[in-house]
């Protein structure tokens, strides 16, 4: 017999026995009420398919459409700008103040030059968010008890 032959041999037994497997895998009781359990949801399963193939679509429709992407980016970049922008103002301030309070290390600050520090709107205007947010986690603190 020639390989070929052969071949076509071995390629024959391997689909009866995988046929004969199937057969006994249908005869069990177990697989026989799972496949009606299936034959009886098929309208159901076929909606669910159908509502699962649109719902791919759609996301394959966003994903691919490069304009929606770019107007997502721009406008998520708008947005964000302010908050960048603000976040850059406090980051200087923030160093100013570290460069100013290393300047002026050699000094002390006595009783009257924090009651000069307390008429600046700022130092009050600090002072008064300090005792909202302080009164605010007070009061977190006793619900939370």
């Amino acid at each position: 017999m020639s390989q070929i032959s052969q071949e076509a041999v071995a390629s024959d037994a391997a689909v009866e026995r995988n046929s004969q497997d199937m057969l006994d895998q249908l005869l069990k009781p177990e697989v026989q009420e799972s496949l009606t359990v299936l034959v009886d949801n098929l309208p159901k399963l076929a909606e669910m398919v159908t509502f699962l193939t649109k719902a791919y679509d759609f996301a394959q429709g966003i994903v691919t459409d490069k304009v929606l992407i770019n107007d997502f980016a721009h406008g998520f970049g708008e947005m964000a700008k302010p908050v960048v922008e603000k976040t850059k103002e406090i980051a200087a301030a923030a160093i100013e103040a570290g460069d100013r309070s290393q300047a002026e290390a050699s000094g002390t600050i006595g009783l009257f030059g924090i009651l000069r520090m307390l008429k600046d709107p700022q130092v009050q205007k600090t002072l008064r968010f300090t005792q909202a947010f302080l009164g605010a986690l007070a009061e977190k603190n006793n619900k939370a008890e």
